[in-house]
């Protein structure tokens, strides 16, 4: 009988930190910038420069780690870890080896297997390295130390998953947290939330670990479920063939579908950590922890339970709205102005979702106004405009956040509701198509149909279709 395997998946996922300034320094953290333009003496690891903690990076850790339900370290304090590359210019990198800031948490997840808690080893705080681009045209590579010293925390869980399924939920789950605390936008795209998979496999029943490996560079879920059965697959391969699988870090191709060797962890680097000399240790007391707990948003498990008590919504769209931090602020906001929840649902639900997957646009790149959302549903309450026209005015308001008021003023899109207008343009109608008339008065309940499509393209559109059916009803 062939064996069967189960696989074993720790993680650790690094967060950028959403701080106006670096962790050491007052420099920008801005994504994007010209080459080397944030950055000064410290972040550049220039001699005689002196770090100083930057106190918003301390809160945003405690955040994250207070709702991943973490033990926070009241005496926490910052390690050197020591390794030489052109993309760390002090030569090492300050990190927390010894004390992190968080640890023992623990985050619920749902797959289709059910309700699964996977463990959070520990959270700590330290600073990006700066990035070197390789120039294949004049061959050589160039370094950009504008993201040197930008604060992460790396969140460490227990090797509590086993398959792709739970990673991604994991993932997603942690994302909405900090996305909800507002201490990351987590772009994986931009590297703002950046995921190291450690993986191995066993025998089904098996007590020990096998030896894993690490895959990084994975920017995408989609990457990291096709990187975690790759590596599965790979191990078991080489398991069954009687070889046995190298403690090493490996690099996911995700064009290639394939992973490999970057160096082995055979004997496992020394970092030759020790105690920052230039940072005094960081003491967290109760009061600090409380005031840190006290500013904690609602989390998406307690705002999916107001919406449906307070705003009556379906829990399908309830799930969608509350799956982005954005939206859900969107919702809330369009709600409170137009006292719609059910219609400022439907234009997010529908027209919104459908320009999104169009344009190829996650929800946080939303960037039209609540105001504006609001007054066009109130533009189709008072019936100033049909619900064709207000398609079109949407598109307006998503693409450039218009004025849904003035634009349809300036475009002239007000529905006609003047009955003489409206009147003679029936009549007209009814003399053009004497064949359409003749087959609804023989009882033909669909002819009347095409009579209404005539009458609105001889309104441009502009027209309530009731009124119009009532009119063609009347004059026929």
């Amino acid at each position: 009988m062939a064996k069967q395997y189960e696989t074993v998946i720790g993680l650790e996922v690094h967060v950028e930190l959403a701080t106006k300034t670096k962790i050491f320094c007052g420099c920008s953290t801005a994504f994007g910038g010209a080459p080397n333009t944030h950055t000064c003496p410290v972040c550049t690891g220039m001699p005689g420069s002196l770090p100083v903690l930057n106190k918003q990076v301390v809160e945003y850790a405690m955040a994250v780690g207070l709702a991943a339900n973490c033990t926070i370290t009241e005496y926490c304090k910052f390690d050197r870890k020591n390794y030489f590359y052109p993309d760390n210019p002090q030569n090492y990198q300050i990190s927390q080896l010894y004390l992190p800031i968080c640890r023992n948490g623990g985050i619920e997840i749902e797959t289709e297997t059910g309700k699964k808690t996977v463990g959070i080893h520990e959270i700590h705080m330290e600073e990006d390295a700066g990035k070197l681009i390789h120039d294949d045209w004049e061959d050589c590579s160039l370094v950009d130390y504008n993201r040197s010293g930008v604060p992460l925390i790396e969140i460490v869980s227990e090797p509590d998953m086993r398959n792709a399924q739970e990673v991604i939920a994991y993932l997603e789950k942690l994302r909405l947290i900090i996305q909800y605390l507002g201490a990351s936008d987590c772009k994986l795209q931009e590297g703002s939330m950046r995921a190291d998979v450690n993986l191995s496999v066993r025998e089904r029943g098996a007590e020990q670990f096998g030896t894993r490996t690490e895959m990084k560079n994975l920017n995408s879920f989609k990457a990291i479920a096709r990187a975690i059965e790759g590596e599965r697959e790979r191990q078991i391969d080489l398991l069954e063939s009687g070889e046995t699988v190298v403690q090493e870090t490996r690099r996911w191709d995700d064009a290639k579908e394939c992973s490999y060797a970057m160096r082995s962890k055979e004997d496992a680097q020394d970092y030759r950590y020790f105690p920052e000399p230039d940072l005094p240790p960081v003491r967290i007391d109760e009061e600090w922890i409380r005031q840190v707990r006290a500013k904690q948003p609602e989390f998406r498990t307690e705002k999916m339970a107001r919406y449906k008590e307070e705003f009556g919504i379906p829990d399908y769209d309830i799930e969608i709205l509350t799956n982005s931090k954005h939206l859900a602020d969107l919702f809330e906001a369009a709600t409170a102005l137009s006292g719609q929840p059910k219609k400022v649902s439907n234009w997010l639900m529908g027209e919104t979702m459908r320009l999104l997957k169009e344009k190829e646009m996650e929800p946080e790149e939303i960037r039209f106004s609540p105001e504006n959302l609001a007054k066009l549903i109130g533009l189709t309450d008072t019936k100033q405009i049909n619900n064709t026209v207000a398609k079109e005015v949407f598109e307006a308001v998503f693409e450039t956040d218009v004025d849904p008021e003035k634009y349809v003023e300036e475009k002239g899109l007000k529905t006609v509701n003047d009955e003489g207008a409206l009147r003679a343009a029936v009549e007209k109608v009814i003399a053009d198509n004497p064949q359409s008339v003749e087959d609804y008065r023989n009882g033909k309940e669909k002819a009347i149909g095409f009579l209404v499509g005539q009458t609105m393209k001889a309104m441009k559109g502009k027209a309530e279709p009731g009124m119009v059916n009532r009119l063609l009803k009347e004059l026929l």
